[in-house]
Order: structure tokens, then sequence, then C-alpha cells
């Protein structure tokens, strides 16, 4: 605990001292940056897709009607979806609020929360299963929270017709690529990572950000280092969370939902920008390229 706490105290002195940093997004390298972390050995590299596992299914392949009927869902709805180790970090209650704005126009739809059991999140998905009462949609809400094999997940995503997640906090960003791998439109919030794995209009709609949650101090504990309640006081502000505007959610849930032609569209042009950009041996060689010009490694 020493350790960690003597780098978090030096880290700055640490990572300067370091000749190659490899972060994941270009935000991530610019809160690096803002840090005082010289830019000049920030390299940006994405985390890899292996696009030979997410890949596009027949919406009638017998295993995608059979997630399909597990989650309660009939072939004629539109399952949306979203993926993390809860929902309210991903944006979850966001899109909640905006599937509550168009339920009465909107084509028939489930709202699916892939989360993981765990004690720290078991509050919060009781709080947004107690939000979507109060909006009035939890029949057309479920939380799955059973564990589930890795392998499990592109049938999972393949199942769905759009993948929602406006993140709150997301330096990278990943099942918004496995979801673009496996020809899905996402919808996604117009910051952070994001920023390098979308492209509004073309492969996602972005929401715009509705709001900065700013923060002068935090609070940290044992896990840091630190004994409990050790606060630590920025020089400045700084933004540790993001909200997307609910009615740019909306808006853009109801023309995907309208419209799928348009889902097809998007995401054929997603996959077509995953395999380009984001496949894990693209990012490989990416990555060797970087060793042989940074640290002359070959």
């Amino acid at each position: 605990m020493v350790g960690c706490r003597w780098i978090y105290s030096n880290y700055q002195e640490v990572l300067n001292a370091l000749p190659l940093i490899l972060v994941t997004s270009n935000w991530v390298k610019e809160m690096y940056v803002r840090d005082g972390i010289n830019g000049d050995n920030i390299e940006v590299l994405p985390v890899g897709c292996d696009t030979d596992t997410f890949k596009p299914y027949d919406k009638n392949d017998p295993k995608i009607l059979a997630v399909r009927e597990a989650l309660g869902i009939s072939p004629d709805q539109i399952m949306i979806l979203t993926v993390g180790g809860d929902a309210t970090s991903k944006g979850g209650q966001e899109v909640m609020q905006a599937l509550a704005i168009i339920d009465a126009k909107a084509p028939d739809w489930k709202y699916v929360c892939k989360v993981w059991p765990q004690p720290r999140t078991s509050k919060q998905n009781r709080a947004d299963l107690e939000m979507a009462i109060t909006l009035g949609i939890e029949k057309n809400v479920t939380y799955a929270t059973n564990t589930i094999s890795r392998n499990f997940m592109p049938y999972l995503i393949a199942a769905c017709d759009i993948y929602a997640a406006p993140s709150r906090l997301e330096g990278f960003g990943m099942p918004q690529v496995e979801a673009g791998a496996c020809e899905k439109p996402v919808l996604g919030i117009k910051a952070m990572g994001m920023l390098d794995t979308l492209v509004h209009g073309e492969t996602a709609f972005l929401a715009d950000v509705a709001q900065r949650i700013v923060k002068n101090e935090v609070t940290l504990g044992d896990e840091s280092g630190f004994e409990e309640k050790h606060n630590v006081v920025f020089k400045e502000p700084r933004t540790v969370d993001y909200r997307a505007n609910v009615q740019d959610i909306a808006k853009y849930l109801l023309v995907l939902m309208s419209d799928a032609t348009l889902r097809e569209k998007m995401g054929k042009a997603a996959r077509e920008r995953v395999v380009k950009y984001f496949d894990y041996r693209v990012v490989a060689k990416r990555f060797v390229q970087i060793m042989n010009d940074k640290l002359g490694i070959k």
C-alpha cells in the first residue's frame, strides 16, 4: 500500500520518466496531458476487437432466436441493449428517460441491460429498476444479472437491433466497438473515447453533452493506498462524469427504431470501420510499428 500511495503522489514524475505510454483514446491522452504528463511520449493505441467472433448473424439464426426468446423478446420487437458492470455508468438511466418520452410513438420495444452480479452494483440496479417503475416503462425493461460466458456475448449483441450506451465515463468503449463489429448501429455521447470509435450520422448517433459533473476534490481510501476518507484537492476542477442529452437520445432512438433500412445501413458502415481500424490484427501491427518508431524495437 505504501508503494501504491507513493506512485499516486508521484505519478507525474514516474510517468514522465517513461519513454512511452500507450493509451486507448485521444481523450485519455488529453487527460494525461492535463495532469502534467508529457504528450510527446504518449501514443494512442485502441483496444483490438476480434471481428471473427463479433460478427453479424442473420436475424433468423437459431442462436439469435434463442437469445431473444430467453429474454422474452418477440421477433417483431425492437431490442435495445446496454452492456456493462452496471447500466447507470453506461447511460442506462438517460436511455430509460428517453424511452419514456417516445414510448407512445415508438414501435414495440424492449430495453435489455446486461449487468454483472456483484455487490457494488446491486444497489444501483435496484435504483435503475425503481426509475423504470416511476417512468411507467418497467414492463419493457429487462435487467439480466446472471453470470454468462464471454463466448455468449457475440450472440447477445447480435440479437439486439440497437446498441445504446451514452456512457457517463468512457475511456474507450469496447462494447460499442463490438456492437459495430456485429453490424449494430450505436447510440453514444459526443465526448470521451467515443469520439475516436464512433462516427456521428454514419456508424452511430452521438447525443450532445447535457451536463458535466465537476469536482474540486475527491475522497480516497485503502484501495488507493491511503487511510479511509483521505481528501485529494485538485489544483483545477475536474470533470468526473458526463450526462448525455436525453432529448437527443429520444430523437435518435425514435429514428433508428422506426427505420430498419437505416439500422442496416449504419450497421454495415460500423462493421467496415471496426474491421479497418479496430480489428486486433490491425491494432497488433500498429503496436509493432510504435515499438519500432519510438523504442527502436524490431
